[in-house]
C-alpha cells in the first residue's frame, strides 16, 4: 500500500485515494506530506476519526462522490521522531491497550470491541505508572502518570468525545493527569463529556507546536493512530502545519 503510493506520488498523480481505517489513511497519508499530491479519503474503518473531523461522508458512495466534487483543504499533521500521525499519539496505558487488543483479535480470534474491553479491564488492573519529562513552550514539567496523550490540534471537546473543531491551528495538545486513581480517570472522562477536561485537579492540557517528552526508559512503546511502535527517547513532537492537502466537501453539513 505505501509503495504504491510512493510510485503514484513519483509519477505525478494529482489525488490519490485511501480506503480504510485511520491506519490506512495515517500510512497513505505519511507518503503525501509535505507534497502538492491531494489525498482522498474512503472511510472503511470502524471509527473513522479523521474523516468525522472533515466532515467527510461515511457512506461509501457519498465519499467517492466527494473525491470527485469536493475541495481542496490544507490540515496539519503531528509527527513524533520522523513518525506521522493525523490523529493523536499516546504513551503508557493507551499502547498498551492497543497492543493487548491487537494480540487478542490475532491469536484468539475475538472481535475489535470484545477484545478492546478485556484489554482495557486487563490495563487498569495493572495501572502502571511512568515518570516523565515533559518540555513545552519554554518549561518543563516533571509528572507520575499513567498515560500521556497528544493531538493533532485540540481534542476531547464535550460530549462529542474524540472530535476536534478545527485541524489547521498549527499546535499539538498534550493531555496529562499527575497521579490519578483509577476512580480518577473516571472522572476525568466525566469532565471530558461535560467540556471541561482543562478545570480537572492535577490534569494539564496545554498546547503547543511542540514539545519533547524525556524519560529514563531506553525504549517506550509509543502509539500513532491506533498503531504501536517503539521508540527511542527523547520522544520530540512537532505539529506541521498544512502539511497535507485533503479533500473535503465543498459545502460542510
Amino acid at each position: 500500500m505505501i509503495a504504491r503510493a510512493e510510485r503514484a506520488l513519483a509519477d505525478g498523480a494529482p489525488v490519490v485515494v485511501a480506503g480504510g481505517g485511520d491506519g490506512t489513511i495515517n500510512a497513505v497519508a505519511s507518503v503525501l506530506v509535505g507534497s502538492a499530491t491531494r489525498l482522498g479519503v474512503l472511510p472503511l474503518g470502524t471509527l473513522n476519526h479523521f474523516a468525522k473531523d472533515l466532515k467527510i461522508p461515511l457512506d461509501l458512495d457519498a465519499a467517492v462522490a466527494n473525491v470527485m466534487q469536493g475541495r481542496v483543504c490544507r490540515v496539519d499533521v503531528g509527527e513524533v521522531n520522523g513518525r506521522i500521525f493525523l490523529n493523536n499519539s499516546g504513551l503508557g496505558i493507551y499502547p498498551d491497550i492497543v497492543r493487548d487488543r491487537e494480540q487478542q483479535q490475532r491469536h484468539l480470534g475475538r472481535s475489535k470491541w470484545p477484545a478492546f474491553g478485556r484489554a482495557l479491564f486487563a490495563a487498569l488492573r495493572r495501572f502502571p505508572f511512568m515518570s516523565v519529562r515533559l518540555k513545552i513552550n519554554g518549561a518543563e514539567h516533571l509528572r507520575r502518570t499513567p498515560f500521556v496523550f497528544i493531538g493533532n490540534n485540540e481534542y476531547l471537546q464535550g460530549l462529542t468525545l474524540g472530535a476536534r473543531a478545527r485541524l489547521d491551528s498549527g499546535n499539538l495538545c498534550l493531555y496529562v493527569a499527575q497521579k490519578p486513581t483509577r476512580l480518577g480517570l473516571l472522572r476525568y472522562g466525566l469532565h471530558a463529556m461535560l467540556g471541561k477536561l482543562g478545570e480537572a485537579r492535577d490534569f494539564d492540557v496545554l498546547s503547543a507546536p511542540e514539545l519533547i517528552i524525556e524519560t529514563r526508559h531506553h525504549h517506550m512503546r509509543v502509539a500513532t493512530d491506533g498503531e504501536v511502535s517503539l521508540m527511542k527517547p527523547p520522544l520530540c513532537y512537532r505539529s506541521r502545519a498544512a502539511a497535507l492537502s485533503v479533500i473535503v466537501p465543498a459545502q460542510e453539513g
